[in-house]
């Protein structure tokens, strides 16, 4: 048998296995089996013997050598010295970066994840002053960071931490433990051995190691959360050290991991290394490592260094970590805080804020691999308009391109895909087609044909373009480090490139860890080559994210910069926030996945990437009909809420598992789109200050020490609190409530007690939500076949007393799909319920040039819990109308609940002043 068609037979067999095979942990490196992991965590706290010298003042930053402490007689002029710079930036931000003086080979820095205007918030360093602290012999160099704050470089032994209040408390601090380790770039010695080989695979390595280790610790911490992806906990358990069982460090390598399992430190399809510590004084710190290589990060249980007791400086109470990576640079950012909100701008400052959504995006997303052809996509459309349940997003799988040549379409399955989008718009819906990175080597393919005679492709260790195995067979993938190749694939996705798209066409990004079926751990080899000869274990993290940006950047243009884009990225980095949505990958239909994704969409807010969901239902396996309710009752709060299907499952669209589970998920879905005004607001807000939709209870409650390691329920906002149900044939939850207002079911309307855990009775209409005394949640209650269909509706708010008869609350609306909201073309209202009164007052002003926004909706009820029954009438001003005042239903449709005191017809303009008064 030929070579070639070998090739394929495994393939193809390769192809079989990955559908009925769950994830192998064996064909994943450890850290064991990961030499600069292994090398990293054999370090004994204390063994760096790096020192700061010649610090000084240059260009406006701190600016130090770091040389190793040589004892008194030996010549130090043989050291190669480290050069280390700190930069300060407004609002609490401290950078600091370490690299080689000179080495063989510049090391790669990631480039394009700083947003241009971060920059301009540098404040230009004047002074240092010096001081002996700690019980130092030697000096630490101090610069002011802001007010209260100042950043710290301790000469002997090296160490650079920030504090706070004056210098009474430390907050991050870095190489308090000594660990720091980088190993320097050098030539090969005769007869030295670089290659690493893991199960048949072998990595040249033709510039050595270059790793770079430290700790990093993080004070008056009590929990740390962050450095997605993994499936495990929101508070992030400890790795070594006493107690610890499996000791394995968080893994951020992204990776095509089939069929993942919970509660585990193994990495998945994206990596953050951003990291978030609170505690029990309710103050927030971050600290942010901007490298793209491999990283292992160790979480590190108290007592975890009693065998090597050294003297820290500080008795503060803390949480060690220790941070190792494989190449790269130390480019690392300190966020001061001081409240968890702070450090996620502080952060965002850096990376960016979440781009803002259309609005259809916001709704319900249907997709599975693959609906079969023009006419099942049809026959899935009208079954949503005769069981009236409402979505917005269609999504067409691999299966609907010629022979997984992407941008194009199988002529026999769907001959006339315009008329296919064209059908779904004129109902107000959209369509979602696939686009991944691997484009299929043929030469009758023009998409490989012109990458391949530009020289767009990766290169592999000997310098011919990579050819690795994918859905298509055999692969080459664009370099898309290279800005010149991330235009020229944007542009791909222009209406005369992309033969048959629509304005209704939106894109989906998957396999962009890269997939890479034959390669080592199912991605790229780490020696392959990119733009300037960057070997690809130096930016591996950050492809996936080059490829979003070049998309996203391609809608946009496709549309003329008129139209924000919809965009689904699976791999994901620090900054993909900027430009769409991310979600959890392949997962399971099982009550524990039901519950991780929890964790995971809490932890990717934390890090920014706050439009995020899980697949409803499971990717893989088939739901029990129970755990399908339950998960859709729970992604209907989900930032981004998409039901998802492998193709070997049985279909599971709404209407497939008897009458009454039907009415749970309609009602389900309904319920999100109730709140879609809700949404979009937050939306809005996470564009503006980087704060998540889904955000934990401490956010809100940062001193209520009970949140801090809930992970199963979550604030949607400031005012929704959600507690899923993670059991089968559960009759009660326990739902913990905090603060010290009362806290108002949203179906019942029912109040309970804040402070307190509650056990509650549950049925198979809904999870345990509830609205947070003090707010006004504005709602949209009519039922429409998509969200573009309800832009017009009439408004509801509901408004939910405190213990002062007092609430507040906003909404944002715009065209909900241009740009124009950044030149001012918006609606952002301020609602106070305040003595018997509702006001309505403009909070952003249009300033003159800017352009505005303008519509005719208005409130058609006022729904207030927690107000006693008894007025009649409400009086409207300007124009002294009056407005009935009655009890009416909490909602409409088929579970409407109990009555609440309700104001009927109040009729006033959305965009107008006004006030109304209950008489």
């Amino acid at each position: 048998m030929k070579p070639m068609k070998i090739s394929i037979l495994i393939f193809l067999l390769f192809l079989a296995i990955q559908t009925v095979v769950s994830w192998k942990k064996e064909e994943f490196r450890n850290c064991n089996q990961t030499p600069f992991c292994k090398r990293a965590r054999s370090r004994k706290p204390g063994s760096c013997n790096l020192i700061a010298q010649d610090v000084t003042i240059s260009h406006g930053e701190l600016t130090a050598k770091l040389l190793p402490k040589i004892p008194e007689g030996q010549d130090q002029d043989q050291a190669k010295p480290l050069i280390l710079s700190i930069s300060v930036y407004q609002n609490g931000i401290m950078r600091l970066k370490i690299d080689e003086d000179a080495s063989p080979k510049k090391r790669f820095e990631v480039s394009d994840v700083i947003i241009s205007e971060f920059e301009s918030k540098k404040l230009w360093l004047r002074r240092v002053s010096d001081e002996r602290s700690d019980g130092d012999a030697d000096l630490s160099s101090v610069v002011f960071l802001s007010d209260g704050y100042e950043a710290v470089l301790r000469h002997d032994p090296f160490e650079v931490y920030v504090r706070g209040e004056q210098g009474k408390r430390r907050i991050v601090s870095l190489n308090s433990n000594g660990l720091f380790d980088f190993e320097q770039l050098r030539n090969k010695k005769e007869g030295e051995d670089w290659e690493e080989s893991f199960r048949g695979h072998t990595d040249t390595r033709p510039y050595g190691p270059q790793s770079v280790s430290f700790d990093v610790s993080f004070y008056g911490s009590d929990f740390v959360y962050g450095i997605p992806e993994h499936a495990t906990s929101f508070a992030l358990k400890p790795t070594r050290g006493p107690g610890v069982e499996e000791s394995e460090p968080y893994r951020l390598f992204n990776l095509d991991v089939f069929e993942y399992i919970h509660d585990s430190p193994f990495g998945l399809y994206g990596s953050i290394p951003f990291m978030f510590s609170h505690g029990k004084l309710g103050k927030s710190s971050g600290f942010f490592w901007l490298n793209a290589a491999e990283m292992q990060i160790d979480v590190l249980a108290s007592g975890w260094d009693a065998e090597h007791q050294i003297s820290m400086p500080t008795s503060q109470s803390r949480i060690d970590t220790f941070w190792m990576s494989e190449a790269g640079i130390v480019d690392v950012f300190f966020f001061v805080g001081p409240g968890p909100k702070d450090v996620i701008r502080q952060y965002t400052s850096v990376t960016g804020t979440p781009s803002m959504p259309q609005l259809f995006a916001t709704a319900y997303h249907q997709c599975r691999w693959n609906y079969r052809d023009e006419e099942d996509v049809e026959n899935v459309d009208l079954k949503f308009d005769e069981n009236d349940i409402p979505y917005d997003v269609l999504w067409l799988d691999i299966e609907h391109t010629d022979g997984k040549r992407y941008f194009t379409w199988d002529k026999l399955l769907f001959p006339h895909p315009e008329e296919m989008q064209r059908k779904l718009a004129a109902k107000g819906r959209h369509m979602v087609t696939i686009v991944d990175p691997h484009i299929k080597r043929d030469e009758s393919f023009s998409l490989h044909k012109e990458a391949n005679q530009k020289g767009y492709y990766v290169k592999d260790a000997s310098g011919k373009d990579f050819d690795g195995w994918c859905w298509p067979g055999s692969s080459s993938y664009p370099d898309m480090v290279n800005p010149e190749i991330r235009t020229w694939w944007g542009e791909k996705f222009f209406y005369e490139n992309y033969v048959g798209s629509t304005p209704s066409l939106y894109i989906w990004n998957d396999m962009n860890e890269p997939s890479v079926f034959n390669g080592p751990e199912v991605t790229m080899p780490r020696d392959a080559s990119h733009l300037g000869s960057v070997e690809h274990r130096e930016l591996h993290n950050a492809y996936g994210y080059y490829f979003h940006m070049a998309t996203a950047d391609g809608l946009v243009k496709r549309e003329d910069r008129k139209d924000r884009p919809f965009l689904l990225s699976r791999a994901f980095f620090a900054g993909s926030q900027r430009y769409g949505a991310v979600w959890t990958g392949d997962n399971t239909a099982d009550w524990d996945q039901l519950r991780v994704s929890v964790s995971m969409i809490l932890t990717l807010g934390l890090t920014a990437v706050t439009f995020s969901g899980a697949d409803v239902g499971g990717y893989f396996g088939n739901p029990e009909p129970e755990l399908l309710v339950r998960w859709y009752q729970l992604g209907a709060y989900y930032p981004f809420f998409r039901a998802h299907a492998h193709q070997d499952t049985k279909r599971r669209e709404p209407w497939l598992f008897g009458q009454r589970n039907t009415e749970l998920i309609r009602d389900a879905i309904r319920g999100r789109y109730m709140l879609l005004p809700y949404f979009y607001a937050l939306f809005r807000e996470a564009n503006v200050s980087g704060i998540p939709v889904v955000r934990p209870l401490w956010m809100e409650f940062p001193t209520d020490e009970a949140t801090f390691s809930n992970g199963e329920a979550f604030m949607v906002g400031n005012s929704l609190l959600v507690q899923g149900v993670y059991t089968e044939r559960a009759k009660y939850a326990s739902v913990y409530l905090p603060g010290k207002e009362s806290w108002y079911d949203i179906r019942t309307g029912t109040a309970y007690e804040g402070g307190t855990t509650h056990k509650l009775e549950v049925s198979e209409d809904s999870i345990p939500a509830f609205q947070r005394a003090g707010t006004i949640l504005p709602r949209k209650d009519r039922f429409r076949r998509s969200s573009t269909q309800m832009v017009h509706d009439p408004y509801t708010l509901v408004i939910a007393l405190n213990s002062s008869q007092a609430a507040e609350g906003e909404l944002y609306l715009d065209d909900g799909k241009s740009f124009d909201f950044k030149q001012g073309a918006y609606i952002q209202r301020h609602f106070v319920f305040s003595n018997g009164q509702l006001t309505s007052s403009n909070i952003v002003r249009t300033r003159r040039g800017e352009s505005s926004f303008s519509t005719d909706c208005i409130i058609e009820k006022i729904i207030l819990l927690g107000h006693l029954p008894g007025p009649k009438i409400a009086l409207i001003e300007p124009g002294n109308q009056k407005a009935e005042i009655e009890m009416g239903p909490l909602r409409l449709g088929e579970h409407a609940g109990p009555a609440a005191v309700t104001i009927r017809k109040p009729g006033v303009r959305i965009a107008d002043d006004w006030t109304i008064k209950i008489l």
